[in-house]
């Protein structure tokens, strides 16, 4: 059975040593500290929040934006060499169950990562090879949380035998 790094990596096309490129400097030394986090934040929740598709919008519904830009880019900071704001403030970050109540799909994760691409592009205090690094991460982990996902559903969904038991006793 493949490991969730493998699923991500297979997935995204991003190699681990590409994914994980971002520990190979302090990306929030290299930035200048918490502002280019803040920028490329409001930047992508303000696309999210604007964006065409229904089905994509409707997952942000239940949060303020305000919210998840602040919960996005404490974890940014804190995962590329700051401080441990995000953790600090919510606890360990656990991605895959602060996401579980998301349908966290192929579709989505491509339609995120469309939005922080652009983010990204958008984002003049993060230089080139800084943005490359972190769209490698951005792009594995978005497909991690798409095989913590699928793996979640399936150890939630019932055994084929206990379902066709249950199913025989509702016979009778």
């Amino acid at each position: 059975m493949q490991s969730l790094q493998q699923k991500a990596s297979e997935w995204s096309g991003v190699a681990p040593s590409d994914a994980f490129s971002i520990d190979e400097t302090n990306l929030f030394e290299t930035l200048g500290g918490i502002q280019p986090f803040i920028d490329l934040s409001t930047n992508f929740y303000s696309r999210v929040y604007e964006d065409d598709e229904e089905w994509f919008r409707s997952i942000f519904a239940n949060s303020r934006k305000e919210d998840a830009i602040q919960n996005q880019y404490e974890f940014f900071v804190q995962r590329m060499g700051g401080p441990p704001l995000y953790s600090q403030r919510k606890g360990h970050p656990a991605l895959i169950a602060r996401h579980r109540p998301f349908p966290v799909t192929h579709e989505a994760a491509e339609r995120w990562l469309h939005h922080m691409q652009q983010a990204l592009d958008s984002t003049q205090s993060i230089d080139p090879e800084s943005k490359t690094k972190m769209m490698y991460f951005f792009r594995h982990t978005a497909f991690f949380l798409v095989a913590g996902n699928e793996m979640t559903n399936q150890a939630q969904a019932p055994c084929k035998h206990a379902a066709s038991k249950s199913a025989a006793v509702s016979d009778d």
